[in-house]
């Protein structure tokens, strides 16, 4: 009989995160719901710690290197690289994992240092891609961090959004955040009026 992926487990236990946090991922568990004995888990894994290690080792795989490396791949201006970023970091699979991962943060030093590590990674890359376009650090601090709490929090924003449904008013929100500077923009303006009366003179 072949053998369960490994994978397979560690796609069990993320599941099984985001649905009941750390404690609902039991070996027991994970094994009945893949239809397996659990033998072939202690082939691949020492005991539940080591899948608990490898289960955020791939979470932080899939929301920081690959989105980065994907990002960097396809291309494009600051903005849109923070809008694709966005996306693929929380895409709603990966978004109900993170959200879990906090919650396990408050209760495990060890992973709540590991949070704290792929935040500040997040952080850093979208102080670069809004130090792309705005040169105030005071701006560029606001709008990564409010960007951020924006990606995260949204899933506990219940309000309701007239003429807007949920999804337009966050993305309207995130397009605001993405605009150039007022000051960039006045002066973009006041280049133009005087371009426009040299022409008229």
């Amino acid at each position: 009989m072949a053998r369960t992926p490994r994978g397979r487990w560690i796609e069990a236990g993320l599941a099984a995160l985001a649905r009941g946090g750390p404690d609902a991922v039991r070996v027991e568990t994970l094994a009945a719901e893949l239809g397996v004995t659990k033998g072939g888990f202690y082939g691949y894994f020492d005991g539940r710690p080591a899948l608990l290690t490898e289960m955020l080792d791939e979470w932080e795989r899939r929301c920081t290197g690959e989105v980065i490396a994907q990002v960097d791949a396809e291309g494009g201006d600051a903005a849109e690289r923070i809008r694709r970023a966005g996306q693929l970091t929380f895409s709603e699979d990966l978004h109900r994992i993170d959200l879990a991962v906090r919650v396990w943060a408050r209760h495990d030093p060890s992973v709540a240092k590991r949070l704290r590590r792929i935040d500040n990674e997040r952080m850093e890359f979208l102080r670069k891609m809004f130090g792309a376009f705005l040169t105030d650090p005071d701006e560029i601090e606001a709008r990564s961090i409010l960007t951020f709490a924006l990606a995260i929090g949204r899933h506990f924003i219940v309000a309701d959004h007239p003429g807007y449904t949920r999804r337009e008013a966050v993305q309207l929100a995130g397009e605001h955040l993405l605009r150039p500077s007022a000051q960039k923009t006045t002066e973009n303006r006041d280049q133009g009026d005087d371009e426009q009366t040299e022409v008229s003179t």
